[in-house]
């Protein structure tokens, strides 16, 4: 289909709502105004729906090559899609670790052939791959990812020489994961001194602490400030950690930016009683405080972004004793419903969702024609229902892991059509798999 006509939307976009048509034609909005009548290859009635820009996911653990036994880009991608997610960037601590620029093509080259949504991967940096990561084309990769705290297989950069040169020299944005290893490994020691292997998940936010957090990210941020790094912070989980950033600069001028992730705005420390390991993170979920903390920065600006971190693993793995259990949970099918469920618990308004998850996020990485609901902009739009509920249960996700940190919460919005560069992906529960996304480009 090369044309497909929304009809009387309430368009979220830019700070404001109105009700108007817009037209679809070859992926791009060609046209947006009170009242379009011109025939289309399809008509959609909106009348009573949302339409908001797609969000674009900044951090997603898609687990492909690798640890496709958890998930892959097909499955995900379809998840994400059915969540009202058009765009993601997808991290490099796969199998092997994306550390070189033929396995970045390699991931790339897999997304073309089976990702539903608009698609970047981040190069990884390690202890000793400086050369391969300056290599990195800042006009379609949407950034070098740095672990600064422990990770998966060979990715932390504990090497000072190599992190200062990372920052130094790199020719793009560059995406850091902040807690401090020193202070982690003395805290863990410390608990196990104390109960052996019977440490529990209460005592995970103890471990990788609020102090480790805030440590690590700060170093960050001096670093940037030497070297004049365009650095981004990824999932803020303490409200110590907002005081890092500005609120003044207009977000195009940021050299530093920041992250919030859904988990962090949804739950707490409390919630470790009845969910245990299966909202283990890494940063870990903390206080209530924390929580109220993160949200007030995102919404006074000194946070510019929400994203997922989703990073699936499967249920018999999470179901392991605290100390053998992975970090990490599944997010992007339920991260939109999410925030309009905060939407109506009056925390966050339906312009500062789209703000936070579509616009901010073109703006951070620079993305071309993406983001935004504009004339000559690609048509990666979402259709919500704000109030048709639903319930999430393991017989309704679609992730490969098959769970979700959400059972058993009721949403009271629902995502009904997802357009990717102008393709109808999603409908109502049907998919349209024939088409993939778009590999994301960058003005930079």
């Amino acid at each position: 289909m090369n044309t497909i006509l929304i009809k009387a939307a309430s368009i979220v976009n830019e700070g404001q709502i109105i009700v108007a048509d817009l037209l679809i034609k070859n992926g791009l909005i060609e046209k947006i105004a009170p009242n379009i009548d011109v025939p289309a290859d399809q008509e959609i009635n909106a009348e009573g729906l949302h339409l908001f820009p797609g969000m674009i996911d900044d951090q997603v653990h898609f687990r492909e090559p690798g640890l496709t036994h958890k998930a892959d880009i097909f499955s995900e991608s379809m998840a994400a899609v059915a969540g009202g997610i058009t765009s993601f960037m997808e991290m490099p601590n796969t199998v092997p670790n994306t550390l070189t620029q033929e396995l970045l093509a390699d991931k790339y080259a897999i997304a073309s052939e089976m990702s539903l949504a608009n698609y970047s991967f981040f190069m990884g940096a390690s202890n000793n791959n400086l050369e391969d990561v300056l290599k990195t084309d800042p006009k379609n990769v949407c950034g070098i990812k740095v672990f600064m705290g422990s990770s998966t297989g060979n990715m932390l950069v504990d090497n000072e020489k190599v992190l200062e040169n990372i920052f130094k020299e790199a020719p793009m944005l560059v995406a850091t994961h902040c807690e401090d290893e020193q202070t982690i490994q003395r805290n863990l020691a410390e608990y196990k001194e104390k109960y052996g292997e019977n440490i529990t998940i209460d005592m995970h936010p103890l471990i990788r602490s609020a102090e480790a957090c805030y440590k690590s990210s700060s170093m960050a941020v001096e670093l940037a400030k030497r070297y004049q790094t365009r650095l981004h912070i990824l999932h803020i989980s303490t409200a110590k950690e907002v005081s890092l950033f500005d609120n003044k600069t207009p977000l195009a001028e940021k050299r530093i930016t920041a992250e919030a992730c859904v988990h962090h705005l949804w739950f707490d420390d409390q919630d470790y009683a009845t969910k245990g390991n299966w909202i283990k993170w890494n940063p870990a979920v903390k206080t209530a405080a924390d929580k109220a903390g993160i949200l007030k920065g995102l919404l006074d600006g000194y946070i510019d972004i929400i994203a997922t971190d989703h990073a699936p693993h499967t249920i018999a793995e999470k179901e392991q004793p605290y100390l053998q259990a992975p970090s990490g949970g599944p997010l992007v099918q339920h991260a939109l419903p999410a925030l309009f469920e905060m939407y109506h618990q009056h925390k966050i308004s339906l312009t500062q969702i789209a703000e936070k998850t579509a616009h901010n996020v073109a703006i951070c990485f620079d993305i071309d024609k993406r983001g935004f609901i504009r004339e000559g902009y690609w048509a990666d739009l979402v259709l919500v229902n704000l109030n048709d509920p639903f319930k999430v249960t393991r017989a309704n996700v679609l992730y490969k892991c098959g769970w979700s940190p959400f059972e058993g919460q009721t949403f009271q919005a629902e995502v009904t059509h997802t357009f990717v560069s102008g393709n109808l992906a999603y409908q109502k529960g049907r998919f349209t798999t024939q088409e993939t996304g778009k590999r994301l480009s960058f003005n930079r």
